[in-house]
């Protein structure tokens, strides 16, 4: 099969996201000028360098209290900061709560019943739970192509990570299992992993 996306595929549901998997999600924490917190989840979402260390997510759609975008994305204009939270599996649930389109003055955190902490390095609020969190700072905002479009990219100044989940030095993400977004409404979890050596090694 072959589509050109201006031009439709066909099928009942859009295969895209179905392609580009597994992703990890970005659990975005964020506090607007006003000091109303937000949380919610994005699994356009990827590190994309490491000196510095770089993150970036993507947010498309809009609310129609918050004009040309989401809450996450309006609070990091207002304040140019956000934390990026790792998402377990035992955390499913309450990440799928704070996916909800909820007004702008709802508490996602209080939402799906959450604790939080207060971040080091930024204003910001994380998720107390999550076995690591990102605290950033947004080096940037793109507007993309299309409506309500936009890529936010952010340098990380610290960096959270559950003492529990480091065995011999190194970061075991089968302790906790990163969720990840696949197509339609699928997601997948990480249990097992394997290595391999790059040529040369």
């Amino acid at each position: 099969m072959f589509y050109e996306p201006r031009n439709g595929h066909g099928l009942p549901h859009n295969p895209f996201n179905a392609i580009v998997t597994p992703r990890p999600i970005g659990w975005i924490s964020t506090r607007g000028r006003d000091g109303s917190e937000n949380l919610a989840p994005y699994s356009f979402f990827n590190a994309v360098a490491y000196v510095p260390p770089q993150v970036m997510f993507a947010s498309t759609g809009e609310k129609p209290d918050r004009d040309d975008t989401k809450d996450s994305v309006a609070n990091i204009r207002e304040t140019g900061v956000f934390c990026v939270n790792i998402v377990a599996h035992a955390m499913r649930d309450a990440m799928n709560v704070t996916s909800g389109p909820w007004p702008r003055e709802t508490d996602e955190f209080t939402k799906a019943g959450l604790a939080r902490v207060a971040c080091e390095t930024i204003d910001c609020a994380r998720v107390a739970g999550a076995p690591a969190a990102l605290e950033c700072k947004m080096t940037q905002i793109v507007a993309l192509r299309g409506t309500a479009n936009f890529l936010v990219l952010g340098e990380v100044t610290g960096v959270h990570m559950d003492d529990a989940h480091i065995v011999d030095g190194k970061f075991d993400v089968t302790r906790f299992q990163p969720l990840s977004r696949l197509g339609y409404r699928d997601y997948a979890t990480v249990t097992e992993v394997f290595s391999l050596s790059r040529p040369g090694e």
